[in-house]
Protein backbone atom coordinates (compact mmCIF):
# COMPACT_ATOMS: atom_id res chain seq x y z
CA UNK A 1 0.00 0.00 0.00
CA UNK A 2 2.88 2.32 1.03
CA UNK A 3 4.51 1.36 -2.08
CA UNK A 4 1.66 2.07 -4.34
CA UNK A 5 1.03 5.50 -2.62
CA UNK A 6 4.81 6.71 -3.26
CA UNK A 7 4.41 5.55 -7.07
CA UNK A 8 1.22 7.15 -6.91
CA UNK A 9 2.88 10.69 -6.05
CA UNK A 10 5.38 10.49 -8.39
CA UNK A 11 3.35 9.88 -10.64
CA UNK A 12 1.28 13.27 -9.71
CA UNK A 13 4.50 15.24 -9.07
CA UNK A 14 5.98 14.17 -12.64
CA UNK A 15 2.47 15.15 -14.13
CA UNK A 16 2.49 18.57 -12.41
CA UNK A 17 6.12 19.36 -13.35
CA UNK A 18 5.32 18.63 -16.68
CA UNK A 19 2.49 20.77 -17.11
CA UNK A 20 4.40 23.54 -15.55
CA UNK A 21 7.49 22.83 -18.10
CA UNK A 22 4.63 23.19 -21.26
CA UNK A 23 3.51 26.85 -19.86
CA UNK A 24 7.09 27.99 -19.89
CA UNK A 25 7.79 27.04 -23.17
CA UNK A 26 4.40 28.02 -25.05
CA UNK A 27 5.49 31.65 -23.01
CA UNK A 28 8.47 31.78 -24.34
CA UNK A 29 7.99 30.67 -27.80
CA UNK A 30 5.58 33.43 -27.20
CA UNK A 31 7.60 36.20 -25.76
CA UNK A 32 10.74 35.75 -27.28
CA UNK A 33 9.34 36.12 -31.07
CA UNK A 34 7.62 39.53 -29.51
CA UNK A 35 10.42 40.88 -28.73
CA UNK A 36 12.24 40.32 -31.95
CA UNK A 37 8.44 41.75 -33.67
CA UNK A 38 9.02 44.98 -31.46
CA UNK A 39 12.52 45.62 -32.30
CA UNK A 40 11.92 45.21 -35.74
CA UNK A 41 8.88 47.51 -35.17
CA UNK A 42 11.09 49.97 -34.47
CA UNK A 43 13.10 49.61 -37.56
CA UNK A 44 9.95 49.82 -39.94
CA UNK A 45 8.49 52.96 -37.95
CA UNK A 46 12.04 54.83 -38.39
CA UNK A 47 11.84 53.80 -42.44
CA UNK A 48 8.13 54.58 -43.06
CA UNK A 49 8.39 57.81 -41.66
CA UNK A 50 11.55 58.75 -43.63
CA UNK A 51 9.66 57.40 -46.44
CA UNK A 52 6.74 59.66 -45.50
CA UNK A 53 8.73 62.54 -44.82
CA UNK A 54 11.41 62.46 -48.12
CA UNK A 55 14.09 61.34 -45.97
CA UNK A 56 16.70 58.51 -45.77
CA UNK A 57 15.74 56.95 -42.63
CA UNK A 58 18.43 54.55 -40.36
CA UNK A 59 20.75 53.34 -43.41
CA UNK A 60 24.56 52.46 -41.76
CA UNK A 61 24.40 49.66 -39.08
CA UNK A 62 23.79 46.79 -41.67
CA UNK A 63 22.65 45.79 -45.03
CA UNK A 64 19.48 49.21 -44.91
CA UNK A 65 20.06 49.68 -41.38
CA UNK A 66 18.67 46.08 -40.31
CA UNK A 67 20.96 45.35 -37.48
CA UNK A 68 20.12 49.24 -36.10
CA UNK A 69 17.60 47.80 -33.11
CA UNK A 70 20.17 45.75 -32.13
CA UNK A 71 22.59 48.30 -32.32
CA UNK A 72 20.23 50.76 -30.41
CA UNK A 73 19.59 47.91 -27.94
CA UNK A 74 22.82 47.20 -27.29
CA UNK A 75 23.55 51.05 -26.61
CA UNK A 76 20.40 50.86 -23.76
CA UNK A 77 22.38 48.11 -22.23
CA UNK A 78 25.56 49.22 -21.33
CA UNK A 79 24.87 52.41 -20.82
CA UNK A 80 24.47 53.37 -16.92
CA UNK A 81 21.25 53.17 -15.38
CA UNK A 82 21.39 56.63 -13.21
CA UNK A 83 19.11 57.25 -10.06
CA UNK A 84 18.47 60.40 -8.44
CA UNK A 85 19.69 60.69 -5.08
CA UNK A 86 16.34 61.74 -3.56
CA UNK A 87 14.30 59.13 -5.78
CA UNK A 88 12.94 55.86 -3.87
CA UNK A 89 15.45 53.04 -5.79
CA UNK A 90 13.22 50.77 -5.45
CA UNK A 91 10.33 51.79 -6.79
CA UNK A 92 12.77 53.70 -9.46
CA UNK A 93 13.97 50.23 -10.75
CA UNK A 94 10.43 48.42 -10.19
CA UNK A 95 8.32 50.87 -12.72
CA UNK A 96 9.84 49.99 -15.74
CA UNK A 97 9.38 46.29 -15.16
CA UNK A 98 6.09 46.48 -14.27
CA UNK A 99 5.41 48.07 -17.47
CA UNK A 100 6.99 45.99 -19.50
CA UNK A 101 6.03 42.84 -17.67
CA UNK A 102 2.33 43.47 -17.74
CA UNK A 103 2.73 44.16 -21.05
CA UNK A 104 3.87 40.91 -22.00
CA UNK A 105 1.53 39.55 -19.77
CA UNK A 106 -1.45 40.85 -21.85
CA UNK A 107 -0.11 38.46 -25.06
CA UNK A 108 -0.70 35.29 -23.33
CA UNK A 109 -4.49 35.45 -24.07
CA UNK A 110 -4.09 36.26 -27.65
CA UNK A 111 -5.81 34.03 -30.23
CA UNK A 112 -3.52 34.08 -32.88
CA UNK A 113 -6.02 31.27 -34.41
CA UNK A 114 -8.43 29.55 -33.59
CA UNK A 115 -8.06 27.40 -30.16
CA UNK A 116 -4.53 28.16 -29.72
CA UNK A 117 -3.42 30.46 -26.96
CA UNK A 118 -1.29 29.58 -23.50
CA UNK A 119 -4.12 30.04 -20.91
CA UNK A 120 -7.60 28.95 -21.85
CA UNK A 121 -9.52 31.45 -20.24
CA UNK A 122 -13.27 30.98 -21.13
CA UNK A 123 -13.28 35.41 -20.10
CA UNK A 124 -10.08 35.78 -21.69
CA UNK A 125 -11.72 39.71 -23.00
CA UNK A 126 -12.09 40.68 -19.56
CA UNK A 127 -8.42 39.20 -18.34
CA UNK A 128 -7.02 41.74 -21.34
CA UNK A 129 -8.87 44.29 -19.69
CA UNK A 130 -7.86 43.64 -16.38
CA UNK A 131 -4.05 43.51 -17.19
CA UNK A 132 -4.19 46.71 -19.61
CA UNK A 133 -5.58 48.78 -17.19
CA UNK A 134 -2.55 47.91 -14.94
CA UNK A 135 -0.60 49.45 -17.11
CA UNK A 136 -1.23 52.95 -15.15
CA UNK A 137 0.48 51.91 -11.80
CA UNK A 138 3.73 51.81 -13.87
CA UNK A 139 3.46 55.22 -15.21
CA UNK A 140 2.28 56.49 -12.00
CA UNK A 141 5.05 54.88 -9.76
CA UNK A 142 7.84 55.87 -11.93
CA UNK A 143 6.60 59.36 -12.20
CA UNK A 144 6.04 59.48 -7.85
CA UNK A 145 9.54 57.87 -7.41
CA UNK A 146 11.60 60.01 -9.85
CA UNK A 147 11.22 62.93 -7.08
CA UNK A 148 10.47 65.48 -9.79
CA UNK A 149 8.08 67.70 -10.26
CA UNK A 150 8.32 67.47 -14.07
CA UNK A 151 8.46 63.92 -13.95
CA UNK A 152 5.32 63.65 -11.52
CA UNK A 153 3.29 66.20 -13.96
CA UNK A 154 3.70 64.08 -16.84
CA UNK A 155 2.93 60.87 -15.33
CA UNK A 156 -0.37 62.64 -14.15
CA UNK A 157 -0.92 63.60 -17.66
CA UNK A 158 -0.27 60.17 -18.30
CA UNK A 159 -2.72 58.51 -16.32
CA UNK A 160 -5.32 61.01 -16.79
CA UNK A 161 -5.08 60.20 -20.80
CA UNK A 162 -5.03 56.33 -20.37
CA UNK A 163 -7.65 56.01 -17.83
CA UNK A 164 -9.93 58.81 -19.43
CA UNK A 165 -9.44 56.62 -22.99
CA UNK A 166 -9.87 52.75 -21.02
CA UNK A 167 -13.31 53.85 -20.22
CA UNK A 168 -14.23 54.49 -23.58
CA UNK A 169 -12.97 51.64 -24.77
CA UNK A 170 -14.24 49.09 -22.16
CA UNK A 171 -17.97 50.92 -23.80
CA UNK A 172 -17.04 49.80 -27.30
CA UNK A 173 -16.35 46.38 -26.15
CA UNK A 174 -20.22 45.95 -24.70
CA UNK A 175 -21.84 46.06 -28.10
CA UNK A 176 -19.02 43.41 -29.81
CA UNK A 177 -19.85 41.56 -26.59
CA UNK A 178 -23.52 41.60 -27.28
CA UNK A 179 -23.45 40.54 -31.06
CA UNK A 180 -20.79 37.72 -30.69
CA UNK A 181 -22.53 36.80 -27.35
CA UNK A 182 -19.58 35.75 -25.61
CA UNK A 183 -16.38 37.64 -23.32
CA UNK A 184 -14.20 34.75 -25.59
CA UNK A 185 -12.33 36.03 -28.22
CA UNK A 186 -12.23 33.03 -30.11
CA UNK A 187 -16.21 32.99 -29.64
CA UNK A 188 -16.29 36.52 -31.14
CA UNK A 189 -13.97 35.14 -34.62
CA UNK A 190 -15.90 32.71 -34.63
CA UNK A 191 -19.31 34.66 -34.32
CA UNK A 192 -17.76 37.05 -37.05
CA UNK A 193 -16.76 33.95 -39.56
CA UNK A 194 -20.63 32.94 -38.91
CA UNK A 195 -22.00 36.13 -40.33
CA UNK A 196 -19.50 39.26 -41.24
CA UNK A 197 -16.93 41.04 -40.33
CA UNK A 198 -17.85 43.15 -37.22
CA UNK A 199 -16.57 46.09 -39.08
CA UNK A 200 -19.18 46.72 -40.96
CA UNK A 201 -22.40 46.64 -38.80
CA UNK A 202 -20.06 48.78 -36.01
CA UNK A 203 -18.09 50.80 -38.05
CA UNK A 204 -18.56 53.97 -35.77
CA UNK A 205 -17.28 52.01 -32.95
CA UNK A 206 -14.20 51.13 -34.93
CA UNK A 207 -13.33 54.68 -35.83
CA UNK A 208 -14.29 55.49 -32.10
CA UNK A 209 -12.21 52.34 -31.31
CA UNK A 210 -9.07 53.09 -32.87
CA UNK A 211 -8.64 56.76 -31.86
CA UNK A 212 -8.80 55.29 -28.56
CA UNK A 213 -6.11 53.01 -28.74
CA UNK A 214 -4.29 55.47 -29.77
CA UNK A 215 -4.51 57.87 -27.00
CA UNK A 216 -4.38 54.53 -24.75
CA UNK A 217 -0.83 53.84 -26.34
CA UNK A 218 0.59 57.55 -25.80
CA UNK A 219 0.72 57.79 -29.50
CA UNK A 220 0.79 60.83 -31.70
CA UNK A 221 -0.96 62.90 -32.19
CA UNK A 222 -2.20 62.35 -28.82
CA UNK A 223 1.82 62.11 -27.51
CA UNK A 224 1.50 64.07 -24.92
CA UNK A 225 3.87 62.93 -22.36
CA UNK A 226 6.30 63.45 -24.39
CA UNK A 227 6.07 66.94 -25.19
CA UNK A 228 9.43 67.93 -25.13
CA UNK A 229 8.71 71.85 -25.46
CA UNK A 230 6.37 71.76 -22.29
CA UNK A 231 7.23 68.87 -19.54
CA UNK A 232 10.82 67.78 -20.89
CA UNK A 233 10.31 63.99 -21.55
CA UNK A 234 7.54 63.54 -19.47
CA UNK A 235 6.73 60.30 -17.01
CA UNK A 236 9.87 58.71 -18.12
CA UNK A 237 13.04 61.71 -17.55
CA UNK A 238 14.80 60.27 -15.50
CA UNK A 239 15.03 57.03 -16.73
CA UNK A 240 18.55 56.11 -18.78
CA UNK A 241 19.84 52.94 -20.39
CA UNK A 242 18.04 49.67 -19.99
CA UNK A 243 15.07 51.12 -16.98
CA UNK A 244 13.96 53.55 -20.16
CA UNK A 245 14.28 50.37 -22.64
CA UNK A 246 11.72 49.01 -20.14
CA UNK A 247 8.64 51.58 -20.97
CA UNK A 248 10.50 51.95 -24.58
CA UNK A 249 9.68 48.33 -25.00
CA UNK A 250 6.53 48.25 -22.74
CA UNK A 251 4.91 50.90 -25.49
CA UNK A 252 5.20 49.29 -28.78
CA UNK A 253 4.35 45.78 -27.59
CA UNK A 254 1.06 47.36 -26.20
CA UNK A 255 0.63 49.58 -29.75
CA UNK A 256 0.68 45.59 -31.19
CA UNK A 257 -1.54 44.50 -28.59
CA UNK A 258 -3.60 46.87 -29.06
CA UNK A 259 -3.65 46.05 -33.11
CA UNK A 260 -4.12 42.60 -32.65
CA UNK A 261 -6.97 43.37 -30.80
CA UNK A 262 -8.45 45.57 -33.17
CA UNK A 263 -8.30 42.39 -35.99
CA UNK A 264 -10.12 40.35 -33.65
CA UNK A 265 -13.06 42.93 -32.81
CA UNK A 266 -13.41 44.17 -36.53
CA UNK A 267 -11.42 42.04 -38.67
CA UNK A 268 -12.65 38.69 -38.31
CA UNK A 269 -9.36 37.61 -36.67
CA UNK A 270 -7.67 35.56 -39.35
CA UNK A 271 -10.08 34.54 -40.93
CA UNK A 272 -9.75 35.61 -44.57
CA UNK A 273 -13.78 35.95 -46.28
CA UNK A 274 -15.52 39.50 -45.22
CA UNK A 275 -19.42 37.00 -44.93
CA UNK A 276 -19.84 33.79 -44.37
CA UNK A 277 -18.82 31.99 -47.20
CA UNK A 278 -21.85 29.66 -46.64
CA UNK A 279 -24.04 31.56 -48.48
CA UNK A 280 -21.22 31.51 -51.40
CA UNK A 281 -19.74 28.04 -51.93
CA UNK A 282 -21.54 25.45 -50.03
CA UNK A 283 -18.51 23.15 -49.53
CA UNK A 284 -15.16 25.38 -49.15
CA UNK A 285 -11.92 24.37 -47.92
CA UNK A 286 -11.33 24.72 -44.50
CA UNK A 287 -8.61 27.23 -43.93
CA UNK A 288 -5.31 25.73 -41.96
CA UNK A 289 -4.12 27.53 -38.32
CA UNK A 290 -1.01 28.43 -39.99
CA UNK A 291 -3.03 30.26 -42.87
CA UNK A 292 -5.24 31.94 -40.21
CA UNK A 293 -2.13 33.59 -38.30
CA UNK A 294 -0.72 34.30 -41.64
CA UNK A 295 -3.79 36.34 -42.41
CA UNK A 296 -3.77 37.49 -38.89
CA UNK A 297 -0.09 39.18 -39.39
CA UNK A 298 -0.82 40.91 -42.52
CA UNK A 299 -4.20 42.45 -40.94
CA UNK A 300 -2.18 43.61 -37.75
CA UNK A 301 1.01 45.38 -39.38
CA UNK A 302 -1.87 47.03 -41.54
CA UNK A 303 -3.47 48.52 -38.74
CA UNK A 304 0.39 49.38 -37.06
CA UNK A 305 1.07 50.99 -40.27
CA UNK A 306 -1.55 53.15 -39.41
CA UNK A 307 -0.04 54.29 -36.25
CA UNK A 308 2.76 55.12 -38.00
CA UNK A 309 1.24 56.70 -40.48
CA UNK A 310 -0.46 59.17 -38.51
CA UNK A 311 2.66 60.04 -36.36
CA UNK A 312 4.52 60.93 -39.88
CA UNK A 313 1.77 63.23 -40.53
CA UNK A 314 -0.33 64.74 -38.05
CA UNK A 315 0.35 67.42 -35.14
CA UNK A 316 -0.42 66.87 -31.85
CA UNK A 317 -3.24 67.38 -29.54
CA UNK A 318 -3.79 70.19 -26.84
CA UNK A 319 -4.39 68.55 -23.04
CA UNK A 320 -7.63 70.58 -22.98
CA UNK A 321 -8.68 68.90 -26.67
CA UNK A 322 -7.71 65.36 -25.49
CA UNK A 323 -9.79 65.48 -22.44
CA UNK A 324 -12.81 67.10 -24.45
CA UNK A 325 -12.66 64.65 -27.37
CA UNK A 326 -12.59 61.29 -24.75
CA UNK A 327 -15.24 63.04 -22.09
CA UNK A 328 -17.48 65.11 -24.46
CA UNK A 329 -17.57 63.52 -27.70
CA UNK A 330 -16.53 59.51 -27.64
CA UNK A 331 -18.46 58.75 -24.19
CA UNK A 332 -21.63 60.05 -25.24
CA UNK A 333 -21.13 58.17 -28.45
CA UNK A 334 -20.30 54.86 -27.06
CA UNK A 335 -23.13 55.02 -24.75
CA UNK A 336 -25.64 55.67 -27.36
CA UNK A 337 -24.30 53.03 -29.32
CA UNK A 338 -24.49 50.55 -26.47
CA UNK A 339 -28.25 51.42 -26.08
CA UNK A 340 -29.04 51.59 -30.06
CA UNK A 341 -27.52 47.99 -30.47
CA UNK A 342 -29.09 46.77 -27.22
CA UNK A 343 -32.17 47.96 -28.61
CA UNK A 344 -32.07 46.13 -32.06
CA UNK A 345 -31.18 43.05 -30.08
CA UNK A 346 -33.91 43.23 -27.89
CA UNK A 347 -36.46 44.14 -30.65
CA UNK A 348 -35.23 41.36 -32.79
CA UNK A 349 -35.48 38.64 -29.56
CA UNK A 350 -31.48 38.00 -30.44
CA UNK A 351 -30.61 38.39 -26.56
CA UNK A 352 -33.36 35.30 -25.78
CA UNK A 353 -34.18 37.55 -23.11
CA UNK A 354 -37.54 36.26 -21.20
CA UNK A 355 -38.24 39.17 -18.67
CA UNK A 356 -36.69 42.29 -18.47
CA UNK A 357 -35.32 43.74 -15.07
CA UNK A 358 -37.89 45.15 -12.82
CA UNK A 359 -37.64 47.73 -9.82
CA UNK A 360 -38.56 46.53 -7.03
CA UNK A 361 -38.20 48.73 -3.32
CA UNK A 362 -38.79 45.36 -1.25
CA UNK A 363 -36.23 43.51 -2.02
CA UNK A 364 -32.45 44.35 -2.42
CA UNK A 365 -30.54 46.21 -5.26
CA UNK A 366 -29.37 43.30 -6.19
CA UNK A 367 -32.57 41.39 -6.57
CA UNK A 368 -34.22 44.10 -8.41
CA UNK A 369 -32.16 44.14 -11.08
CA UNK A 370 -31.78 40.92 -12.10
CA UNK A 371 -32.58 39.84 -15.73
CA UNK A 372 -33.87 36.66 -16.19
CA UNK A 373 -32.67 34.71 -19.55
Amino acid sequence: MIYYKILNFFYFSIDYYYSYFDYIIYILLTLIPLLLVVAFFTLAERKAMASIQRRTGCAVVGIWGILQPFADGLKLVIKEIIIPNKANSFLFIWAPALTLFLSFMGWIAISFDLYTKIFNLNNNLLYILVISSMGVYGILLSGWSSNSKYALLGSLRSVSQMISYEVSISLIIIPIVLLSGSLNLNEIIIKQNETCWFLFPLFPLAIIFFISILAETNRAPFDLPEAEAELVAGYNVEYSGIAFAGFFLGEYANILLMSSLFVIFFLGGGSIYIFNINFLVPNYIIISSLTQEFFFAIKTIIIVFLFIFIRANLPRFRFDQLMHIGWKIFLPLSLSFIFFISGILIAFNALNIIQLPLINLSNNYIQSFLIFF
